[in-house]
């Protein structure tokens, strides 16, 4: 029997979807917020053991930023502590774990290797090359103590377009696609110029309260970034953009004819100077993952069903967890702009049945 994703409806001042979303996750939030903060004192991935007061101390120091880029998540965030009892620099943790880690090892001048944690398949098919109906779509691998957390919102602030946000428990968001038709989506990258800066979860979801793609493209170029991530928009009118924005720089690639696609490592100079090296294991999985990707969609027209392939692919893409960084695809999203469909998965695609939702 397969396992459906708990969806989410929230709506009201941001404070109010904060709250309900606490209220209702509150265990779940609770215990992986717990986990979260333990991985990062442990220090494999963030390249040395701390205290819980000294990483405590790091997110408390990310907390304006957070505040002044997007004041209304900011109060979506409170709502969210209050109904949990954690603090707000336990939930910038929880929520933007993948940044914060870097953040962490550049603040504190960290020189040890530390484990990637990454291994999302990410790609944006233009209109020309699906019948007139692009999509986005990607895996989200994690730590696979992340899996049980994945739930769908379905968001609707007072003042912001409804959303549907594939997340985790306690995080404002991962992927999504608002009803102005604007999507976006992410891959880790392994940065060494981490800052006291935003979150990549605040990112995604600044993104989501705009209504055109040149405003939403500027919620990260214009962010002071904690960490590194590769980002991904695509909108219903067939524009779209892949960003490789690290804290100190970044590279916007446009949407042209073929396919943009990406995974864990930098493509470009510019970007990779930024860059930790990364584990020879792990760029050979995340060069892997592209040159698979590439393979399979070079099919047309595609369709839904090709991407859904693509996302199930055993050889490279649907990641099983294993030692020593216990990786896994915990799910994966393929939205279509133009239609308003979004498609989620909970848990491995090649396991579990997508499940198809409308914003309209």
């Amino acid at each position: 029997m397969t396992q459906k994703i708990r969806v989410l409806k929230t709506s009201g001042s941001p404070y109010e979807v904060g709250y309900e979303h606490g209220r209702i996750y509150r265990n779940d939030i609770r215990r992986y917020t717990a986990e979260r903060v333990q991985l990062v004192c442990n220090g494999l991935w963030s390249g040395g053991p701390m205290s819980r007061a000294e990483v405590l101390a790091i997110a408390e120091a990310c907390l304006p930023d957070h505040a002044a880029y997007a004041p209304a998540l900011f109060q979506e965030l409170k709502g969210l502590a209050a109904a949990t009892d954690l603090s707000l620099a336990e939930l910038i943790i929880v929520g933007g774990f993948t940044d914060f880690v870097d953040t962490v090892y550049n603040a504190t001048h960290q020189k040890t290797a530390r484990l990637p944690i990454d291994d999302c398949t990410a790609f944006i098919v233009p209109d020309d090359a699906a019948e007139g109906a692009g999509f986005f779509g990607q895996t989200w691998d994690m730590h696979d103590t992340a899996t049980e957390f994945v739930i769908l919102l379905d968001v609707q602030p007072d003042d912001a377009p409804r959303s549907l946000v594939f997340t985790t428990t306690g995080c404002l968001g991962q992927i999504g696609m608002n009803e102005h038709g604007i999507c976006v989506g992410i891959n880790n990258l392994l940065g060494a110029d981490g800052q006291i800066g935003v979150t990549w979860p605040f990112i995604v979801r600044k993104v989501l309260q705009q209504d055109n793609i040149h405003d939403a493209l500027a919620c990260i170029t214009e962010a002071k970034l904690a960490g590194a991530h590769n980002y991904l928009l695509f909108d219903k009118t067939g524009h779209g953009y892949n960003i490789e924005a690290m804290s100190s720089h970044h590279v916007v690639t446009p949407l042209a004819d073929e396919p943009l696609l990406h995974t864990n490592h930098c493509l470009l100079p510019e970007t990779l100077q930024f860059s930790q090296e990364r584990p020879a294991a792990a760029q050979a999985s995340s060069e892997a993952r592209l040159m698979k990707a590439a393979a399979l969609l070079a099919e047309r027209p595609l369709t839904i069903h090709h991407l859904i392939a693509l996302t199930r692919d055993p050889d490279a893409i649907c990641v099983r967890a294993k030692p020593p960084m216990h990786i896994e695809s915990c799910g994966a999203a393929i939205m279509q702009p133009k239609t308003g469909t979004f498609w989620a998965v909970w848990g491995l695609p090649s396991e579990n049945e997508y499940e198809e939702f409308k914003l309209s």
